[in-house]
């Protein structure tokens, strides 16, 4: 009979998950309760004698300093109701693969097939709310119905009965056949409740090629027929899913311009991978990048010895339908990208940009959508637990709200990894499978979670998402793997290795057999978190913490012995070949038989057509106040311009040690940084900085221009702590609505002009600034489409740029030093309010949208400013970006405890009379600096020849005042009252 062990914190100790649980009920529902308390629950369904049952509760389950535990018998908590919450059967419970491994381990026995260890919160209440309100606290707060239960108890209701949530296990798991030779309307309803999303063309293209004479032929001499079987229909939806392989980017597109027509031949090759080929052949013998477009994550050298690796994904669909689970994926399944790149990396730092509608979110939340305030705590708690408990620190990101992501959140998460130059002899970055070496998949189980991931991320949000696309990650799972990778990659007992991210199995080995030209895999050997999956379910199963490596026959029984030794599951699944198939065998029988060349060329091309024409809005009509101090007070406390060290403080960002400039710095340690600076290996000083640019307002104004900001906020943001500009790599991740015209999208050929503009942009100030893009991905059809209610995220792309810094004994960071140092505005300051915080507030949009104006001049005035501080003349660095110039000048003043005393009259400006537009225009290619007074004749000498204007001085006093272009002061205000609107929105 299953055991119930229920554990809570002594009834005379605070409880702080009750409080911190009470305080979200008040503030994200509205309701008003006495007292909660939280305890856990776990559920041993195995038989065990009542002194085991003691045991494990003393040794496993509870600390006797501060908890009370019952065996077998609920808790003896007072409550008016009680909320009992549980995963559904078959989703990952960490806590509980936890406690299994302990309870083994402590009674040394195995959990047999059949027997389990399952948890579920129990939150006990007492309040005098009636059940409607304690189901809403349920529905609303405690659980996602998606992976989890949850049942309301009175007082009097009977929690004596225990229920195990099991999964129910299928009669037969076979491999079937479909018919394609059907009408066109039948080919779309399999695509359709197949979840495949695949076109119409597509499917007639399968169609097409199961007619082939000689691939029939060939399938006949194995034992199959014509029918295409469900596990080679899934591999080709998989393999061909918009998330794998970016079929808008490398469409055809019909571009249209002020009349002008012309053909494009794919977005990525023409404008991405064309720019970095630029700047590589112009780069010649200097040309640092290694492994660019062609592995997980891409490569460059950090050293003679080392090399950086770095990736950034975006996880928006799964955390639109589970905010925790997606996020947690999220930030775990980036980790894998640089692990699995060239031989393997060492994973350093960790990134994190999400895009939220406001959490003070007031209009009606439509169906299958979360509030945004639990999407944010979701996505929050998801990238934290991801990220802390895998040992790799948090070091840089950014929060942009914006209304319409309330329809699809976007979650970027990025990973960098060192790995050495060479290992063994050979170039680390390098890896290939070869004929006759061994698919071992290592890590976790393959369970039902994550089925139709790559598919489901490539459609809008609808009401037949598929609920199975949902997975929760299992940190403590991977790092011991990863540990494990990295001590066999060091032994050199593997030739390749990739993760077991969208596709699953199917991804992965059959992106590997690419390398050797073939593969025959084994299904039915693949281990199972629980049994009653299909074959074609473990084929493209996205469960998470897995890889795929190539393990030569004579490193085989060496691979395995360190796995058992190290606790880690691998599993010979077959072998790789080089004859010219992906072969997929279940229970002796060919599951599927594909060419690799037409399952991974055999896709037919988009062909699109885009129009561009520039939208044009009201021109507004602003008045300036003569005392802007309520201005910028207001600016401060605005949800993208005001502080996020709540969400920063939940990041570990000192782990490993490494992290020279931290996301939070001043003399407080609370003031913005605009870059992180890391020292990856410990024994020297060269550094790598990791920045972000973010823009999506300006996308309502002309995308050209949007995607010019955030390669230069990027740049500016790590040049500002002092990277090189000479030594920097970009990556660029697209997140766009749908860009192709259907009923559904009128608009299609616009938003698709978006796009296009949006890559000439890229090519344009990337090969200006030299930054090539070594690694990136697309995220497309980021809407919300359910009845007659359609949201579309804003064209959103988020820039990263990671620059090698000389000596990080030399970094810079925004915050005011000294009283007495100068104050120097560098750069042009334009009328650009268009699209602008200082706008936003007042409702309005604009038409003059911030642009890169000279990208040549740009980089030179960044290598001046470069080369200042490499000579020790900058004290502070501060680039300007949301709010401008006075939003700068506050965040340096209180980030320093500093004052300061500045005049408008010398700024840099140009065609600017206005105080209002002078302080608040987005303006790029600036940067706010602080020089010590007797360096001052060194600094401006270094930066001859640039805008650079010395508007002021630092002061003792903690006061920010401005002059206009008069004489008379248009800001006064105690940096105090501005550091306390600028943190009072999300709190510290």
């Amino acid at each position: 009979m299953p055991h119930r062990i229920e554990v809570c914190l002594k009834s005379n100790l605070p409880d702080p998950a009750g409080r911190r649980t009470k305080s979200r009920i008040a503030s994200d529902l509205g309701l008003q309760i006495e007292d909660l308390r939280v305890a856990d629950e776990f559920i041993i369904d195995k038989d065990f004698s009542r002194d085991d049952l003691q045991t494990l509760v003393e040794e496993v389950f509870r600390d006797p300093v501060i908890q009370d535990a019952v065996i077998d018998e609920p808790l003896q908590i007072p409550f008016d109701w009680l909320i009992e919450v549980g995963f559904r059967p078959g989703v990952t419970d960490n806590v509980a693969r936890t406690a299994r491994e302990a309870v083994q381990r402590t009674l040394d026995v195995k959990f047999q097939p059949g027997e389990g260890l399952y948890t579920r919160k129990l939150y006990f209440i007492r309040c005098g709310l009636n059940r409607d309100d304690v189901e809403r606290i349920a529905r609303d707060l405690l659980a996602n119905d998606l992976i989890q239960t949850r049942t309301v108890y009175g007082p009097a209701d009977n929690r004596a009965s225990i229920t195990v949530p099991k999964v129910t296990s299928r009669s037969e798991a076979v491999v079937r056949s479909l018919d394609l030779n059907v009408d066109d309307d039948e080919l779309i309803r399999i695509s359709r409740e197949g979840v495949l999303a695949l076109s119409l063309e597509e499917m007639q293209t399968i169609r097409d090629y199961y007619r082939n004479t000689e691939f029939l032929s060939r399938r006949k001499s194995v034992g199959l027929g014509e029918e295409v079987t469900d596990c080679e229909l899934e591999v080709l939806a998989q393999t061909w899913s918009e998330h794998c392989k970016h079929k808008i980017f490398n469409a055809v597109i019909e571009y249209t311009d002020s009349g002008n027509t012309r053909e494009i031949n794919s977005l990525f090759r023409t404008y991405i991978q064309g720019s970095t080929e630029e700047i590589r052949k112009r780069l010649g013998e200097r040309d640092f990048c290694l492994s660019v477009f062609k592995d997980n994550a891409g490569v460059i050298r950090f050293d003679d010895d080392w090399n950086l690796v770095v990736k950034v994904e975006t996880h928006n669909s799964p955390s639109a339908l589970d905010p925790y689970g997606g996020a947690l994926t999220g930030i775990v399944g980036v980790n894998r990208d640089p692990f699995g790149t060239g031989l393997g990396a060492r994973l350093i730092f960790n990134t994190d940009v999400f895009c939220f509608a406001p959490p003070d979110y007031k209009g009606t939340i439509p169906p299958r959508l979360l509030h945004p305030r639990r999407v944010f705590e979701g996505v929050r708690e998801g990238v934290e637990h991801g990220g802390n408990k895998s040992g790799i620190p948090t070091v840089n990101g950014a929060v942009v709200f914006d209304e319409r992501y309330l329809g699809k959140p976007l979650v970027y998460c990025g990973t960098g990894g060192i790995m050495p130059a060479k290992i063994n002899g050979k170039p680390a970055h390098v890896k290939r499978a070869n004929p006759g070496d061994h698919i071992i998949m290592t890590g976790g189980r393959i369970g039902k979670d994550g089925i139709h991931g790559a598919t489901f991320s490539s459609e809008e949000l609808h009401e037949g998402s598929p609920v199975s696309a949902v997975q929760i990650g299992d940190p403590i799972t991977q790092k011991r793997m990863t540990d494990f990778l990295l001590m066999a990659r060091d032994m050199d007992l593997y030739t390749s290795i990739t993760d077991n991210g969208a596709g699953g199995l199917s991804s992965s080995v059959g992106e590997m057999a690419r390398e050797a030209g073939g593969a025959k895999m084994h299904l039915d050997r693949a281990p199972l978190k629980y049994p009653g999956l299909q074959p074609w379910e473990i084929l493209l199963s996205e469960a998470q913490e897995r890889m795929t490596v190539a393990v030569p026959p004579e490193n085989l029984d060496t691979f395995l012995a360190l796995a058992e030794e190290l606790d880690v599951e691998a599993t010979d699944l077959g072998e790789f070949t080089n004859d010219g198939f992906f072969q997929v065998l279940w229970e002796g029988r060919i599951a599927v038989l594909l060419p690799l060349d037409f399952l991974h060329d055999g896709l037919p091309p988009m062909k699109l057509s885009a129009s561009w024409k520039a939208p044009e809005y009201p021109e507004p009509d602003v008045a300036c106040p003569a005392d802007l101090t309520p201005t910028l007070i207001g600016l401060m406390s605005r949800w993208n311009i005001c502080s996020k060290e709540r969400l920063i403080r939940q990041y570990d960002h000192e782990v490993q040690s490494g992290t020279v400039v931290k996301p939070l710095v001043g003399i407080s340690n609370d003031g913005p940084g605009d870059a992180a600076v890391q020292r990856p290996v410990l024994d020297r000083f060269r550094g790598v900085a990791v920045g972000c640019g973010i823009a999506p307002r300006y996308s309502d104004l002309d995308t050209y221009w949007m995607m010019a900001a955030v390669i230069d906020e990027a740049v500016r943001n790590i040049v500002s702590v002092g990277a090189d500009p000479d030594h920097m790599a970009g990556l660029d991740n697209f997140c766009w609505c749908d860009p192709v015209r259907s009923e559904k999208t009128p608009d299609g050929e616009y938003k698709l002009a978006q796009l296009v503009r949006a890559n000439q942009a890229l090519y344009d100030i990337t090969t200006e600034y030299g930054i090539p893009c070594i690694s990136g991905k697309d995220s497309m059809k980021n809407d919300y489409s359910i009845g007659n209610t359609k949201i579309s995220i804003p064209p959103t792309v988020l820039f990263t740029a990671v620059g090698i810094v000389p000596d990080v004994r030399q970094a810079v960071t925004p915050d005011f030093k000294s009283a007495g140092d100068c104050v120097y505005v560098l750069g042009m300051t334009r009328d650009e309010t268009g699209g602008s915080e200082y706008f936003a507030s007042q409702g309005i949009i604009g038409n003059k949208v911030p642009k890169v104006h000279s990208p040549e001049s740009a980089i030179r005035m960044y290598r001046a400013l470069h080369a200042a501080m490499r000579d020790g003349l900058v004290a502070s660095c501060h680039d300007l970006s949301d709010g401008g110039l006075g939003v700068a000048l506050a965040e340096s003043a209180f980030s320093g405890g500093l004052g300061a005393s500045v005049s408008l009259k010398y700024v840099p400006v140009e065609n600017v009379s206005r105080a209002d537009v002078a302080l608040f225009s987005e303006s790029q290619c600036r940067f706010l600096i602080s020089v010590r007074s007797e360096r001052k004749p060194d600094f401006e000498k270094a930066l001859r020849g640039f805008p650079l204007g010395l508007i002021g001085e630092v002061t003792a006093e903690q006061k920010l005042r401005i002059e206009g272009f008069t004489d008379n002061a248009v800001i006064d205000a105690d940096i105090h009252q501005l550091k306390k609107a600028w943190q009072s929105p999300l709190g510290t």
